[in-house]
């Protein structure tokens, strides 16, 4: 008898685990399906690459925790990779207030999430020069201007994500919506304007031809190079059509002759490069800006801390001595 009921046990506590495992490998198939949203709503928030990962793994934890099935799974995690996002945010702000020069955004180059209908807001709301104007927002603010404006989400979806009323919510996208209009562009470029731009910029560039690269960028074109006192500033305060020529037309024939390669690529949806040393490690990426058909910033990743999931990252250091040595020895 005990052993027929110990048997029976045991056969109860297998169904039981078999039945657990079944259980959870349903939920990590039904987390990875929603990996790409996750990550791309935690990316638009953060601007980090890094910490948008470290969001949907957050995510993923408490999901794999909970003890209650939620009613929609996305929903669920939708709300909780936006409420550990918004937190990570306000610690984020107080860091990079005391970041050493200009911050840029971790550079993307494949935005995870694909969806048709909204391929034209996915593209627009990645671009560095969007990323760099949510950071004029909120916490709040940004997450339900992503949540509605990117990702379609609605207003009772959204206030369960960031913790508000439907109305506060409301109120909350009016006043973002009003920030991002007052720093857009007024005439934005189309895909191929933006691509047949790069494509002569880039060729401009490889030459080392002042005058092609010149005639491409806008009167006020600004040259922003993010490096966080970890390299060697690409650019110090560039402005102005002429000198941002002269110094991309002095600079890039040096950084050839040591090795150094591009290799083109759309940096955030927008037309861009990643540069790399000799062995193939990246040094920085480069991104353009285009609006009213001319270049109108062209900004430089080269902080190593933001490249490592691009690769193996270079020595900017050494690259940098380099490249002094080089324009030192082609000097009369």
């Amino acid at each position: 008898m005990h052993g027929v009921d110990g048997t029976g046990t045991a056969d109860r506590a297998g169904g039981a685990d078999r039945a657990g495992g079944a259980d959870r490998n349903g939920r990590v198939a039904e987390f990875e399906e929603l990996r790409p949203l996750l990550f791309s709503i935690a990316y638009r928030v953060l601007g980090s690459v890094g910490e948008a990962e470290d969001a949907v793994q957050e995510a993923w934890l408490r999901f794999d925790a909970s003890t209650t099935r939620p009613e929609s799974v996305r929903a669920f995690l939708s709300a909780t990779v936006t409420r550990i996002s918004i937190d990570v945010l306000r610690s984020a702000r107080v860091r990079r207030e005391k970041y050493v020069g200009p911050w840029l955004p971790e550079p993307l180059l494949d935005d995870p999430y694909q969806d048709p209908a909204r391929a034209a807001e996915l593209a627009d709301s990645v671009s560095m020069a969007a990323l760099l104007l949510l950071e004029r927002l909120s916490p709040l603010e940004r997450s339900v201007f992503v949540l509605r404006e990117v990702f379609a989400f609605g207003f009772d979806e959204i206030a369960s994500a960031v913790g508000r009323s439907e109305a506060a919510c409301r109120q909350l996208l009016v006043r973002a919506r009003r920030h991002m209009a007052e720093g857009r562009p007024r005439f934005e470029a189309d895909r191929r304007e933006r691509q047949e731009l790069a494509e002569r910029f880039f060729g401009a560039l490889s030459l080392g031809d002042v005058a092609g690269l010149r005639q491409l960028l806008a009167a006020d074109v600004r040259m922003v190079g993010d490096s966080g006192g970890k390299a060697p500033r690409l650019a110090r305060a560039v402005a102005g059509a002429e000198n941002a020529a002269r110094l991309l037309a002095a600079v890039y024939p040096l950084m050839a002759e040591v090795g150094i390669t591009f290799q083109r690529r759309e940096v955030n949806g927008q037309p861009g490069a990643i540069f790399r040393d000799r062995d193939g490690r990246v040094l920085h990426a480069l991104v353009l800006d285009v609006a009213d058909g001319r270049i109108r910033t062209v900004r430089a990743v080269i902080n190593p801390d933001k490249l490592g999931h691009l690769g193996p990252v270079a020595d900017a250091w050494a690259l940098d001595r380099e490249v002094k040595r080089a324009r030192r020895a082609a000097r009369p």
